[in-house]
């Protein structure tokens, strides 16, 4: 029964822990994280190099130390003073036992200040491939987000509703333009086309007949010549004949 509760509490400690988990956020925290180790590695790798710099100048001052008791002990001996000479050489060897430990101190700490540049190297590499892995995830995260929202709204498109109020509105349209296409045919149907017709063609007539009476009073246009009473005229030339006979 426990093992069953300890079970059941860690599926839901787990359930809960993926429900509030967001892969984006947390990828944004581990590039920040990658981010704030950079200053302290330098700040342990500048350690590591003042160290190195501090034993490079005791280095320098235990050699000093040595060349000048060594001139020291070889000037007490043409002296004749082996006394000094033993004194210098009793501190000479001190210098070179410290000359000595403190050499292999800089070896060693030449070495790790070589292998701290080399492993900040790797870890910038290593630091680079995960940051840009990460902004990939999170460019894909978001894009995966903005699917869903296209995705949601397509799935709340109401398609059936759209189409009957679409094809009802088609309808409405169709029926409006019928009447009114009625309408016009009525319309046009009783209108006298003839009369029309003859008004337009007499309109056309009486503007000739006006160009044509301008024309002759400016002079443009001879005026009709008189027409003779031919059957009048006969009939008196007949007459004068008849009279002389």
């Amino acid at each position: 029964m426990w093992e069953r509760f300890k079970r059941a509490m860690r599926s839901f400690a787990g359930f809960f822990v993926s429900s509030i988990e967001d892969p984006e956020l947390i990828l944004e925290q581990n590039v920040r994280d990658l981010n704030d180790q950079v200053p302290k590695m330098n700040e342990s790798i500048a350690m590591v190099r003042a160290n190195v710099t501090l034993l490079e100048k005791e280095n320098a001052k235990y050699q000093e130390d040595v060349r000048s008791l060594t001139a020291k002990v070889k000037a007490a001996i043409q002296a004749g003073r082996d006394d000094l000479a033993a004194q210098y050489a009793g501190k000479l060897q001190i210098e070179k036992d410290a000359l000595g430990r403190n050499e292999m101190q800089l070896a060693t700490a030449r070495q790790a200040y070589e292998k701290a540049l080399t492993v900040k190297k790797a870890f910038m590499r290593e630091k680079e491939r995960k940051t840009q892995e990460a902004m990939n995830a999170i460019r894909e995260a978001r894009r995966a987000k903005w699917q869903a929202k296209v995705a949601d709204t397509m799935e709340s498109f109401t398609v059936a509703g759209i189409d009957s109020t679409h094809d009802e509105m088609l309808r409405k349209v169709q029926e409006k333009s019928a009447v009114n296409e009625a309408r016009m045919q009525m319309a046009l149907e009783g209108v006298d086309h003839m009369a029309a017709n003859i008004e337009e063609e007499a309109e056309k007539i009486q503007a000739n007949e006006l160009v044509k009476q301008m024309k002759m009073e400016m002079g443009l246009l001879d005026s009709p010549a008189p027409v003779s009473d031919v059957s009048g005229g006969a009939e008196k030339t007949i007459g004068k004949k008849v009279g002389v006979e």
